[in-house]
């Protein structure tokens, strides 16, 4: 009986659940999908070891604390469904059934509910699983050889597991409500409207005032600041504490600019008389700052989190297509190994920091070595590989290979680089590229590398080679945007450089960004180089740096195995005379850097994707309640408003333009932080690259987009039955 009656209301009561069913339907969807990255990495033929575990461990993880966030939304979920049940419990009451049995009906309709959204979800789960394996091979480039259904155990179990947290936790706070709550209180809980506290319009005005100019003044300090990411360690603190002052203002004027809105609204619209008598604008101005006044402080929120939401996915999606955009000129060879110099600084490092004992060993580098010759070792253990010991040489594998030798633009027992980029920026009107502000980029200067070199990559890479003269140079780089432009710009201009006292004049008009890297990396090793002759460079007698020796296999060989031969390599300590005059630094093969990109290309853009969108429905569920509440707390006045003569389509319209300020205007205020946020963000990447929000990008803040408009229309369409329900009374009281 008690299991009829329970079904029965559910179905009566359905569009009081709607907003509750399809909020928990899409958090057991999402959260099902997502921890079923594990199994899509191995169908997507994606064979690096430990990275399913890694993936799943760490989307797991995250499910537990959005599992929170996703709790606290049904518990407030839960608050509108029992505000709009309270006077049907309480007549179950008035006759004659106990509060045990009433706490059973609740419990069961709670058990239909959530069960009815578990299976729906677990099968659009299902579904955006297979769909999402695809968009996994996508982002780690891999081809599907074998696709197949599959259904995840593990992804079933933790999501019902939070599920069932969900449910107790709801089902608790339900009987606590039933069985605390006097009859009287039920029976006349609709009558009861939520208090709202009216505030002096002008000082409402001037807060509102006060809170754009806080926004306004955050706006214009991270854009002439920026973010505190390039700042050396001597200015560090300085930007940190500049810049928590301009968060702490934009979050201040938001929360101000919501609470002083309702007299804003008020003002405007009472001066624009025309359009204040018309229809009932009037009613839903008063009624829209009356609202205003309760919610201000969730609304500052929300449009808190949506920036954050919206930021965060933008931002770390398209930081991650620009650097895998650009892997192909950052990694021209198959391998290249590192070898950096000792300098003074180095020498005085070590003896004042690291070890007295160990420097005694070091010498300070007069000369650059031969790497090619110098590259010879054995196999360190790795999974305890049977040729652990085994002697390697690079000769086994290599075909082409050249040697690129970065020098310091000042000689042995100089100190101060004699090129630096902003002396180079002074000489042509320009300011620094933002991303070197504050850094420490002039103190190292730009490095010098002879043209021989240079060339011999160029051919290697089938490109021309490049005639330098001896009184002239040229300027690379391999990062690409504004640092690429800064130097083309300076040549193309006829600036001369001067190099140990010799004038230079530029040997072309563009720096070749394609051809200018000196090593494999995942994000560019030439900030900046000026490859001058071969002649003039054995004249300056520079400061070695480091030295770079990129190889390409040789014709034929699988690039697999030769990664596997020389990979784990130990190389022989290289002595000059009895002392060491650098040491062996990064050992980078093309492949494994493609690899690398392609994880965290993957791991940033699964983590983005399921934090924004997780916080884009929480934010739209919880203003869709508040919505629904409102609408239920003022069913008395559109019915009187009915009964005075009004057209029911008016009301409806005075409804959808009430709901439109509250979606609409968090949602304006988080995308115009974004915008501030996302320039200052593609400035700085420039100085790699051009950032591009299009693509992938675009098409998961369209998804988001579309899931904050879809609760908009179910709060709408809710809301006007309501509405209806409401006026169709008019005459029975």
């Amino acid at each position: 009986m008690l299991c009829k009656l329970a079904w029965g209301n559910v179905r009566r009561a359905g569009r009081d659940y709607l907003v509750y069913l399809l909020t928990l339907t899409l958090g057991v969807t999402v959260f099902y999908a997502f921890n079923t990255v594990s199994m899509q990495v191995d169908i997507a033929g994606i064979k690096e070891e430990g990275l399913s575990e890694l993936m799943g461990g760490m989307l797991g993880y995250l499910t537990y604390f959005l599992a929170g966030v996703m709790a606290f939304l049904m518990v407030y979920a839960n608050n509108f469904i029992m505000k709009r049940r309270k006077k049907e419990f309480g007549l179950y009451q008035v006759l004659g059934m106990r509060r045990g049995r009433v706490a059973t009906i609740m419990a069961l309709e709670t058990v239909f509910v959530s069960v009815g959204a578990f299976v729906a979800g677990i099968v659009l789960g299902v579904g955006l699983s297979q769909l999402m394996t695809f968009f996994t091979a996508s982002l780690f480039k891999t081809q599907i050889a074998d696709f197949h259904f599959f259904f995840s155990v593990h992804a079933f179990n933790l999501t019902l597991a939070c599920m069932l947290v969900m449910f107790v936790l709801t089902l608790l706070l339900n009987l606590r409500a039933v069985r605390r709550t006097k009859l009287i209180e039920l029976m006349g809980a609709e009558r009861r409207n939520e208090s709202i506290k009216t505030r002096n319009p002008w000082i409402a005005i001037a807060i509102f005032v006060v809170g754009v100019v806080l926004v306004g003044v955050a706006y214009y300090r991270l854009l002439r600041d920026g973010f505190p990411l390039t700042a050396t360690d001597t200015k560090l603190q300085e930007a940190m504490n500049q810049f928590g002052i301009t968060t702490a203002m934009v979050t201040v004027g938001t929360f101000a600019l919501f609470w002083g809105l309702s007299g804003m609204l008020i003002k405007l619209l009472q001066s624009l008389r025309s359009v204040y008598w018309r229809g009932l604008n009037m009613f839903t101005v008063r009624q829209l700052s009356a609202k205003v006044n309760t919610v201000c402080f969730s609304m500052g929120v929300i449009a808190m989190i949506l920036f954050l939401a919206i930021t965060s996915v933008t931002c770390g999606m398209s930081i991650a297509n620009v650097m895998n955009e650009n892997l192909e000129r950052y990694n021209p060879v198959d391998v290249s190994q590192t070898y950096v110099y000792y300098t003074p600084e180095t020498l005085d490092y070590y003896k004042e920091y690291v070890n007295p004992s160990e420097a005694d060993r070091m010498v300070l580098a007069d000369t650059t070595v031969d790497l090619y010759a110098a590259w010879h070792g054995e196999r360190k253990s790795a999974d305890n590989n049977d040729e652990t010991g085994k002697k390697v040489n690079i000769a086994d594998v290599a075909g082409e290979h050249v040697q690129i030798d970065s020098y310091l633009s000042y000689p042995l027992g100089g100190s101060g680089p004699s090129v630096v980029a902003g002396e180079m920026c002074k000489a042509m009107g320009e300011k620094l590229p933002k991303a070197l502000e504050g850094s420490n980029a002039d103190d190292m200067g730009l490095f010098v590398t002879p043209a021989s070199q240079y060339n011999k990559l160029r051919q290697m890479m089938g490109e021309e080679p490049v005639s330098i003269g001896r009184d002239q140079y040229l300027l690379t780089c391999d990062m690409g945007g504004e640092l690429v432009d800064m130097y083309t710009k300076y040549m193309a201009g006829g600036h001369a450089l001067t190099l140990g006292g010799h004038t230079l004049k530029p040997a072309t008009d563009k720096s070749d960004e394609d051809t200018a890297a000196i090593a494999n990396s995942a994000m560019g090793s030439n900030p900046g180089t000026v490859v001058v002759a071969d002649e003039l460079l054995s004249q300056l007698n520079l400061q070695p740096y480091s030295s770079n020796l990129l190889v390409n296999y040789k014709q034929g060989m699988d690039v697999t195995k030769a990664d596997e031969s020389i990979k784990y390599t130990m190389l022989d300590n290289l002595l000059v005379d009895g002392k060491e005059p650098g040491s062996w630094g990064v050992f980078m093969t093309r492949s494994e850097i493609y690899t690398q990109a392609a994880q965290m290309n993957g791991m940033i853009s699964y983590l983005a994707i399921y934090i924004g969108f997780v916080l884009v429905v929480a934010c739209a569920a919880i203003l869709s309640i508040q919505q629904l509440s409102n609408v239920a707390d003022g069913s008395r006045s559109y019915r009187v408003l009915a009964q005075i003569g009004c057209d029911d389509r008016q009301i409806r319209h005075s409804v959808m333009a009430q709901q439109a300020v509250f979606f609409l205007f968090p949602l304006a205020v988080g995308l115009a932080h974004s915008f501030v946020a996302l320039k200052v963000i593609i400035e700085l990447v420039s100085t790699f690259g051009n950032m591009s929000i299009g693509g992938t990008v675009g098409l998961t803040c369209a998804i988001f987009l579309a899931a904050y408009g879809g609760y908009f229309l179910v709060t709408y369409l809710m809301s006007a039955g309501m509405v209806r329900a409401a006026i169709a009374t008019r005459y029975s009281e």
